[in-house]
């Protein structure tokens, strides 16, 4: 399924492309849509017991040294628990993502506050993988919402920053089983 919710970004129409090996160079930010299948507690390495209600989250982190290898690396159920998301990916699963090229935390940021001012958007955790910025939190929770609901949600919030911070110029949406790419510069 294909969300074409970013077509017209920045006044530019979409344009569909399956250019992997941009992704593979791209450096950037990058959003999860995770959805948490039950209520659970879990250990977050210093943030301690952590509950998770039963849902569906956007995570936002960065990835400057390459998007595409780092998702690959919180897609693996084998690996050493190392970021806050770790933890919480070994008890729920990636149902969408999404890459945003920049080549500053900054962008990450922008993007964490952006869904964090999305309608039935709260903070999950505080400080959960915002350990190094100043923001709240950069796993959001939306509720026992259908996870194509939430990626709406996300395409069109993105939409919004790409106007604000036009520099954002190439988002690509994993949905599931089709990617979109948007280019606008």
């Amino acid at each position: 399924m294909v969300f074409d919710i970013a077509s017209g970004i920045g006044g530019y129409p979409a344009v569909l492309c399956c250019a992997d090996s941009i992704a593979q160079q791209m450096k950037g930010s990058y959003c999860l849509v995770i959805h948490n299948p039950s209520n659970q507690t879990i250990r977050v390495g210093a943030l301690g017991r952590v509950a998770f209600p039963k849902g569906i989250y956007v995570y936002v982190g960065s990835a400057l040294g390459g998007i595409e290898k780092r998702v690959e690396r919180h897609l693996s159920k084998r690996k050493r628990l190392r970021w806050h998301i770790d933890y919480f990916l070994s008890a729920s699963e990636i149902v969408s993502k999404v890459y945003i090229p920049g080549s500053s935390k900054e962008t990450e940021c922008n993007v964490a506050r952006t869904l964090m001012a999305s309608p039935d958007a709260a903070v999950a955790v505080p400080g959960f993988g915002s350990s190094d910025c100043r923001c709240k939190s950069h796993l959001i929770f939306f509720g026992d919402v259908d996870p194509e609901w939430a990626a709406e949600t996300l395409s069109m919030s993105l939409t919004m920053l790409s106007t604000i911070y036009p520099r954002t110029c190439l988002i690509r949406v994993h949905c599931w089983s089709a990617d979109l790419c948007v280019l606008s510069s």
